[in-house]
């Protein structure tokens, strides 16, 4: 099965770029977020491509007034995994790791052209490999870049300005559940608990990223923080994996009202402090929810869904994924204070004893 992709010299076997090894779970993801200087307005898009389920998505949420609108696509990818098209919703790379474009095509009132500037090369986490049992869960890698956003966004006639904005991108690659679940249940495979947060914050002259993964008792599985001037390259920036996240939660949820971030340096430790002014849903762009990730929708879906953030159960298993637009200061030995805006992501499945959830 002979696809565009194979004209490129981008093969890493004898197979044909079509096929993606053996696991039915392998997929390739980009995710974009911007939001405006104070964080009162906020976008996210995903983008995923599935070659063994043979589906593609893409999602596309806006947050506004309290409103997040939603846009969802999916499409059977007809193994061409060149067509960065799903519905309404496309990707073009501009400049490969620098500079990329997404077009949001007039459909169910919404509309958009976003263009997206890194501010440095983008980083690339530790590579997220976990096991439940027998059964590889996760095995993928993640690049990713705090970006400058420019263009415009629409929704039901009101126009957006993105001129000025900041945001983040990724890209990951590998295993992660998606699509239908396993209809049977494996021994031994059962998950007993997922923690994870992300923190990528745009400051003046320079991002910091953080992300964590750990088990039910507080122990990480992958971790890493990243301190990044503008303009680094490659090898740029100071990297640890002792930084450490406190915490304090909203009264009876899973979501931070505040937190503090410690990342040691050379010298001394820097701190962020983090003030979520706004929350957005992950199943807004398909992280589970009727929208799944790799969900069999037919040969093209294309859906509209509101939600009020105001009304939505935020203890309801399907809205404990979030990002929470976060308001975000800066303190370093020597230095002004400095302050920015960024998201925190949070999920907390089942017990997580060091915020005594049990």
């Amino acid at each position: 099965m002979l696809t565009r992709g194979d004209d490129y010299p981008i093969h890493q076997t004898p197979e044909p770029i079509a096929y993606a090894g053996s696991d039915r779970n392998f997929y390739d993801r980009y995710f974009f977020n911007a939001y405006s200087p104070d964080g009162t307005e906020f976008v996210a898009v995903a983008f995923g491509v599935y070659p063994a389920l043979n589906v593609a998505d893409a999602h596309v949420s806006i947050v506004k007034d309290g409103v997040q609108r939603c846009l969802h696509a999916s499409k059977v990818l007809n193994m061409e995994r060149m067509d960065l098209t799903v519905g309404p919703i496309s990707i073009e790379v501009l400049e490969p790791l620098q500079r990329l474009k997404v077009t949001i095509a007039p459909a169910e009132g919404l509309a958009g052209e976003l263009v997206f500037e890194g501010r440095a090369f983008p980083i690339e986490e530790p590579r997220f490999v976990k096991r439940l049992g027998p059964r590889l869960f996760m095995d993928y890698t993640r690049l990713t870049q705090n970006m400058r956003v420019s263009g415009w966004l629409e929704m039901d006639g009101q126009r957006i300005d993105c001129s000025g904005w900041l945001g983040t991108r990724d890209r990951s690659w590998g295993i992660r559940p998606v699509g239908a679940p396993d209809p049977q249940p494996t021994p031994g495979a059962g998950i007993t608990g997922f923690f994870w947060q992300w923190t990528p914050v745009n400051f003046d002259d320079r991002s910091v990223f953080f992300h964590v993964n750990a088990d039910p008792d507080g122990k990480p599985w992958n971790t890493r923080a990243v301190v990044l001037p503008d303009g680094a390259g490659p090898e740029g920036g100071w990297h640890t994996e002792q930084a450490t996240m406190e915490v304090t939660l909203r009264q009876g949820l899973k979501h931070a009202e505040r937190g503090e971030l410690t990342i040691p340096l050379a010298e001394g430790s820097a701190t962020v402090s983090f003030e979520p002014v706004a929350t957005f849903l992950m199943r807004g762009i398909g992280y589970g929810g009727e929208w799944r990730h790799g969900g069999l929708k037919g040969e093209l879906a294309v859906a509209r869904e509101d939600i009020d953030l105001g009304t939505a159960d935020m203890g309801a298993m399907e809205n404990l994924h979030i990002q929470a637009i976060s308001k975000a200061v800066l303190r370093t030995p020597g230095e002004p204070d400095r302050a920015g805006v960024g998201v925190f992501e949070q999920l907390i499945l089942g017990p997580y004893r060091p915020y005594g959830i049990g």
